[in-house]
């Protein structure tokens, strides 16, 4: 594992997991709910920055490496499922939201990995929805976490209109995946 400044970035953004869901189980009297919201949305949004900064500094230092290929995303799907499930908790989220994008990020994971061990990977890149999914997510939950006005918007419907919007590109997206897969899953079953 190279030890470099994007791989550190990832494994800062791992380690702000336990910050970030700990904000909220700290003793009743260290912070009022809205300072928790602020608090967690702000870890959320380093984390959102790192994942952008570590892969601009892979490409841009030529620091990239399998295993920043692999962890990095690792990291960004922990970082979004335990948002999901502690906005479930919160009840700002549905659960049914959490279970239709946390089960697509494991499927689509689990199939890339799949058509890398058969050559194929460059059949399930990101795709343009799958860039539109990734975005619309990443504004719904801090939006969902902050609860409570911005700039006399009321952020909690505009997240929950997002992460909706956001379930449906999952799915968009995932239907676009297994698609572009089909071919090579039917000819592995022929083999």
């Amino acid at each position: 594992m190279p030890l470099n400044i994007p791989n550190t970035l990832t494994w800062a953004r791992i380690i702000m997991i336990p910050v970030f869901v700990g904000v909220y189980y700290l003793p009743e009297g260290m912070m009022t709910l809205p300072e928790r919201n602020l608090a967690a949305t702000l870890v959320f949004g380093v984390a959102a920055i790192t994942d952008w900064f570590d892969g601009y500094l892979a490409r841009s230092l030529d620091q990239t490496s399998a295993f920043g290929a692999f962890l990095d995303p690792v990291a960004d799907k922990l970082m979004v499922a335990a948002a999901l499930i502690m906005l479930v908790q919160l009840g700002r989220a549905d659960a049914m939201i959490a279970v239709i994008i946390i089960g697509r990020e494991i499927t689509i994971s689990a199939l890339r990995e799949w058509m890398a061990r058969v050559g194929r990977s460059a059949s399930v890149a990101v795709a343009f929805v799958g860039k539109l999914k990734t975005a619309a997510q990443m504004v719904a939950i801090p939006l969902l976490l902050y609860n409570a006005p911005l700039l006399s918007v009321q952020s909690q419907w505009v997240g929950t209109i997002l992460i909706y919007i956001a379930a449906v590109l999952t799915l968009w997206s995932m239907g676009y995946y297994l698609h572009r897969a089909m071919p090579m899953l039917r000819d592995s079953e022929k083999g």
